[in-house]
Formats: structure tokens, C-alpha cells, sequence
């Protein structure tokens, strides 16, 4: 369960940085709103998450698949173009996510 609320966490993770760009530096009231209430909440379900996944591990993977889906978002949207060399990299990014997962023991069988 604690990797599913991380995954969670992650896709909350990509809604405020993608509200935070559209805050315009905090001056934007909704974006602004949204950005602080995914925040929250994204941290929240890391923190549950840390409780049986250790720390390094849960950190990592929850910022680079937010980074990832937060790409991947811009790229849909049209506000980022999608080149063969960062897909790669975004490969990479949860090639890496998916290794943490395989190698992390966690006392509960999540």
C-alpha cells in the first residue's frame, strides 16, 4: 500500500509544480490555491509513505516520477517539446524508480 499512496503522491507531486509554473511567481490567486493544496497533500501521502519505505528511496522516487510526469504533462499540453534524447532520459528516470522498487525491502509486503 505504501507504494501505491508514493505513486499517488508522485502524480500529486507533477499538479503543483505544473500549478506552481502557472502562478506567475505566487501572483496568480488559483494556481497559487492549487499549488498550495497538492503540495500539502502530495507531501502528506510521502510522509505515509515513509513509514515503511526508507527515506532515500521514497525521496527519490517520488521526485523523479514527478519530474517525469510533470515533463510529460508539459509535453501533452504543448509547452514542451518531446525530443528522442529526453525521452530517453525519462526512460531513465523510471528505469531508475522501477530499480529502487525492486531492490527496496520493506517490512510490509506492499
Amino acid at each position: 500500500m505504501a507504494w501505491a499512496i508514493l505513486l499517488g503522491s508522485a502524480v500529486l507531486e507533477a499538479v503543483w509544480a505544473t500549478a506552481l509554473g502557472f502562478s506567475d511567481g505566487l501572483t496568480r490567486p488559483v494556481p497559487t490555491v492549487v499549488f498550495l493544496v497538492f503540495c500539502v497533500l502530495s507531501l502528506v501521502g510521502l510522509a505515509q509513505a515513509m513509514r515503511s519505505i526508507p527515506i532515500g528511496t521514497a525521496y527519490a522516487v517520488w521526485t523523479g516520477l514527478g519530474a517525469v510526469l510533470t515533463v510529460l504533462w508539459a509535453v501533452v499540453t504543448g509547452t514542451e517539446v518531446l525530443t528522442p534524447l529526453k525521452a530517453l532520459f525519462l526512460l531513465g528516470i523510471i528505469a531508475c524508480a522501477a530499480g529502487l522498487k525492486l531492490t527496496t525491502r520493506t517490512p510490509a509486503a506492499d
